[in-house]
């Protein structure tokens, strides 16, 4: 738009002062007509202005919205990792915690083990011990089954022959267990034998005896109040033999 511009005339002072009248002409129309065209000017300007800042504010307005909507969910996003910082830390302080119990748990265990290692060997020592003990004692274990077999040998015929003599036979049949037999005590069948099983575990018990005894209980007693094996052995003899052959 053109600007027009406003010249004033030049005022001669002498010829205004000379005459009678005086008179200046200002040209307040074009003044106001220039005025309104710079009011009107002005208000274009204005209108323009709001228009393009309108214009800018309706097109800033999705930026804006979008930068508010990142900033929004930016500062969720962070309140989300503050939260999650806090629980980590939480976690951590815990882990602390359960790592410091471990150790712990770990070191007494460790103590512990130390204990049983030296307990072990302790116990591997003694079992050692042990072994040199009952390797010596089977020795001299077998030294006296040696001693033993070699003095039977010697005198199971003599035993064998007093034993047929007696009528009488001792032997062992079991553990705490002895088997009395006894023989030559029925004149009409001098074959016919007599037997009991006498246990020894707990004192003296019979355990069988073939055939029944009547007298048994009574020298049983005998035998458990005086401990006279030999004597409680005649008896049990004689006892059979009365049983068998009355007139003996």
């Amino acid at each position: 738009m053109a600007t027009h511009v406003l010249r004033l005339p030049q005022i001669d002072l002498s010829s205004l002062l000379a005459a009678d009248a005086p008179h200046i002409d200002l040209r307040l129309s074009a003044y106001e007509a220039s005025t309104r065209n710079f009011l009107k000017a002005v208000s274009s300007y204005k209108n323009r202005a709001l228009t393009t800042l309108s214009e800018r504010r309706a097109s800033h307005a999705p930026e804006k919205k979008r930068i508010l909507e990142k900033t929004q969910a930016a500062e969720t996003e962070t309140n989300q990792c503050k939260l999650r910082e806090i629980d980590l830390v939480a976690t951590l302080e815990r882990e602390k915690e359960e790592r410091k119990d471990a150790e712990l748990e770990v070191a007494a265990l460790k103590r512990q083990l130390a204990s049983l290692r030296e307990k072990s060997q302790t116990i591997e020592s003694e079992i050692e011990q042990y072994r040199v003990m009952t390797a010596n004692l089977r020795r001299e274990r077998a030294a006296e089954r040696n001693t033993l077999s070699a003095h039977a040998a010697h005198i199971s015929p003599r035993v064998g022959a007093i034993e047929r003599v007696l009528g009488c036979m001792v032997e062992g049949i079991g553990a705490d267990q002895v088997l009395l037999r006894f023989a030559h005590l029925d004149a009409a069948n001098p074959d016919r034998e007599c037997s009991l099983v006498l246990d020894v575990a707990q004192g003296y018990n019979v355990a069988t005896a073939s055939p029944s005894l009547p007298t048994l209980p009574l020298l049983l007693k005998a035998l458990n109040e005086t401990g006279g094996f030999y004597a409680f052995v005649r008896d049990v003899r004689i006892a059979y033999q009365t049983l068998l052959d009355p007139r003996s």
